[in-house]
């Protein structure tokens, strides 16, 4: 859906508010035939200098799945920054 590769891509472009030296990314959309409710995995994975950054989310919808996964991408460039700054 060319909707959901939209939002997706909107809501990754704003890690980069946090931090500019992203080399790339990957999102992974996968559905879980397992469960019922909760059946939407999205895992996203950052590359940045010396490291990559992931997160991997399980909700009702790939939405809502994007958002929790940025926002926990968010903390880990936030945190990294912060051992760059402290070295």
């Amino acid at each position: 859906d060319s909707k959901l590769l939209q939002f997706i891509q909107e809501k990754v472009d704003k890690l980069i508010h946090f931090y500019d030296h992203i080399i790339g990314g990957e999102v992974i959309l996968k559905l879980d035939k397992a469960s019922d409710m909760k059946n939407k995995i999205v895992q996203i994975i950052i590359q940045i200098p010396g490291n990559d950054l992931m997160a991997k989310e399980q909700c009702r919808t790939f939405e809502e799945a994007t958002d929790l996964c940025v926002e926990t991408l968010s903390r880990q460039i936030k945190r990294h920054k912060e051992k760059l700054r402290g070295a």
